[in-house]
């Protein structure tokens, strides 16, 4: 089935439509404002300190509320997207994150200091990384219904690189914000553009079976390729629940585990950039904090580019006849190499070829973002939003063990050295994971 709908002509693809990728866009758009939202913390973190009498071990405890809660809603917001479908669960998800996001805005405003405010933010954090938990398993499920398998790659990789344009776009913006206003107004303005946003969406969004925009060929096109277009009308008519047999699927799959924990380890790298990275460049190589700000810039735009070209070159496979296993790991495979390379900046002296590393090994680790592509074609198709939950709660663990690893591994030696191996080890995993662990990827479940 698949050898005979693997190529398409460029020109027959254009003429049957192009709503999927409006699609596409839209949830690109609300991914860019979701990480958006996560960032808020990070960019107003000094003003917030000193206006309500924070010190930093209150400000790392309310960060790693928003890891924790993340981590645990994943499969309960898999669960919900499964029996509610994606634009009921995404839309509210949407508009509670947004009101979590504005709330945090008025802590301030309450008069609230010290240990109280410390635990109002705590809160709001929580509750934001809860809300928030079904949004990439839901990108997930949206990308199954809406793109064929030769497509799929380079729809989950834009997604999945909005991260990298949340960076680009609202750090500058959110800084001058700060900066002119106050740090409240980032918060309040982030919010109250996240509701307007769930407003498009409501409007915009509806399932391959009923959208409005959708042309009779162009579903055929969706169909045919493989996307599971009837998924959410088979769930409003069907009404059936997995079988204790099913469930038991996401836990004993060879080939589900080897994807589980190739996030696990594209997560580590991912959390070793965003929380030790421009510490390291600082205390590790003795970079002022100027210099380290802009250097720490470079990972987000190597991610994207690697992340995009990941599913591009993928999809380019399959289109030439490449079966859909190979071409998800010849990419995944590169990149976790090429993120070993971090370590090397061990070995030498001058910045600019640690730079130079680091820049190569961000640009691998977004090569090897597939995760979300291969996840849309191996698992369950009665649980694809279940599924994206434990992938990415298993995933988002690392978002909590790795910060605290290297945090005691520099403390204890008082050098970043065996944290870059303890990185770069990651590589390493994730490679074992897909060639040794992982078979051929097929589709959980189905014959």
């Amino acid at each position: 089935m698949h050898s005979k709908s693997a190529v398409a002509p460029a020109s027959t693809v254009a003429a049957i439509g192009r709503h999927r990728f409006l699609v596409l866009a839209l949830i690109f758009v609300i991914t860019v404002i979701n990480y958006a939202d996560r960032a808020t913390l990070s960019i107003t973190g000094t003003q917030v300190l000193s206006d309500l009498g924070l010190d930093p071990v209150m400000l790392g405890m309310i960060f790693s509320a928003f890891a924790w809660a993340y981590a645990l809603g994943q499969v309960p917001g898999g669960w919900l997207l499964d029996r509610f479908g994606a634009r009921r669960v995404y839309g509210i998800s949407l508009i509670l994150w947004s009101l979590f996001t504005l709330l945090q805005g008025t802590v301030g405003w309450m008069g609230l200091a010290g240990v109280s405010a410390a635990v109002a933010l705590f809160s709001l954090r929580f509750m934001l990384g809860l809300v928030e938990s079904p949004a990439f398993p839901a990108n997930s499920r949206i990308v199954s219904c809406w793109f064929p398998t030769r497509e799929r790659g380079t729809a989950s990789a834009l997604f999945n690189s909005a991260q990298y344009m949340a960076v680009v776009v609202f750090a500058p913006l959110m800084a001058w914000m700060t900066h002119s206003l106050s740090w409240e107004q980032v918060f309040i303005w982030m919010g109250v553009l996240g509701l307007v946003l769930a407003v498009v969406w409501f409007r915009l969004y509806h399932e391959p079976h009923s959208a409005p925009g959708l042309s009779r060929e162009e579903l055929d096109y969706m169909r045919e390729g493989g996307a599971l277009v009837d998924l959410e009308k088979e769930r409003k008519t069907t009404k059936s629940k997995p079988t204790r047999a099913e469930l038991a699927q996401l836990f004993t799959s060879r080939n589900l585990w080897a994807v589980y924990l190739g996030q696990y380890c594209i997560t580590a790298l991912t959390y070793f950039f965003i929380t030790w990275f421009p510490i390291y460049l600082i205390k590790g190589r003795g970079m002022t904090i100027m210099e380290a700000g802009w250097v720490a810039a470079l990972p987000a735009i190597c991610g994207f580019t690697g992340g995009i070209l990941g599913g591009f070159v993928s999809d380019c496979l399959i289109r030439r006849g490449v079966h859909p296993s190979k071409a998800r790991k010849t990419p995944f495979v590169i990149g976790m190499a090429l993120s070993t390379s971090l370590v090397l900046a061990n070995y030498v002296d001058g910045n600019a070829a640690v730079i130079a590393l680091m820049t190569l090994a961000f640009f691998g680790k977004g090569l090897a973002a597939v995760g979300w592509a291969v996840l849309s074609d191996v698992a369950p198709k009665k649980m694809v939003g279940l599924c994206g939950g434990v992938f990415n709660g298993i995933g988002n663990i690392a978002g909590i063990v790795t910060p605290l690893v290297i945090g005691y591994v520099v403390a204890s030696t008082g050098s970043f050295h065996n944290a870059l191996w303890f990185v770069a080890a990651h590589g390493v995993l994730g490679i074992f994971a897909y060639l040794l662990l992982a078979r051929r990827f097929e589709r959980t479940g189905q014959a």
